[in-house]
C-alpha cells in the first residue's frame, strides 16, 4: 500500500475547510435510491425483476452482495491501515493507491453498487434496479467528482499521476 501525504501549496477555500464538500455520504445515496426504489414498486405496482423462478434470485441477490462487502471492506481497510479517514465529509490525511486502489479509484463505491445490486436480486426490485442510474449520477456529480478535485488540490502531482494510472471503477 502507497500512502502520501499532501502537497505544500497555498490554501484556497475548499483547503481552508479540509474536505471534499460531497453533497451526502454515498451510504446515504445508496439507501436513498433503495427506499425509493421499494415505494415505486409499491406505489406504482412493478412487476419483479424477470430473473429466473425460486430461490436463485435470493442465491444472485446473496452471491453479489457479499462480493461487494468483501470489496468494500477491504478497501476500507486500507484506508485505516494508512491512518486517514473514510468518511468524505472529514479530512484525507493520506493517498491510499496500493491494494484494490491499483485497479480502481473508488473500490469502496464498486462495492457498494454490488451490495446495492444484491439488494436488487434478492429482492426482485424492479423499482430499486431502475433507481441505480440516477443513485450512480448523483454519486458521480455529488461526490466522485468533488472528491477529485479535492484530492488534486491536495495532493498534487502525486494524485494527477495516479488518475492517469488508474481508472475510475474498473
Amino acid at each position: 500500500m502507497t500512502a502520501k501525504k499532501p502537497d505544500a501549496k497555498q490554501p484556497n477555500q475548499r483547503q481552508a475547510k479540509d474536505t471534499a464538500g460531497v453533497i451526502a455520504p454515498p451510504p446515504v445515496l445508496y439507501l436513498a435510491g433503495l427506499l425509493l426504489g421499494l415505494g415505486a414498486d409499491r406505489l406504482l405496482n412493478l412487476p419483479p425483476l424477470p430473473l429466473p423462478a425460486g430461490q436463485s434470485s435470493l442465491y444472485l441477490g446473496i452471491g453479489l452482495g457479499a462480493a461487494g462487502f468483501v470489496i468494500l471492506l477491504a478497501a476500507a481497510g486500507l484506508f485505516v491501515k494508512a491512518g486517514t479517514n473514510i468518511q468524505p465529509h472529514h479530512a484525507t490525511t493520506a493517498l491510499v493507491t496500493g491494494g484494490l486502489y491499483r485497479f480502481s479509484r473508488n473500490p469502496i463505491y464498486l462495492g457498494a453498487t454490488l451490495v446495492y445490486l444484491g439488494l436488487a436480486a434478492g429482492l426482485t426490485s424492479l423499482g430499486v434496479l431502475a433507481l441505480l442510474p440516477a443513485v450512480l449520477a448523483a454519486l458521480h456529480i455529488g461526490v466522485i467528482r468533488r472528491e477529485e478535485r479535492y484530492l488534486e488540490e491536495k495532493f498534487g502531482n502525486a494524485y494527477l499521476d495516479y488518475k492517469a494510472r488508474v481508472r475510475r471503477w474498473l
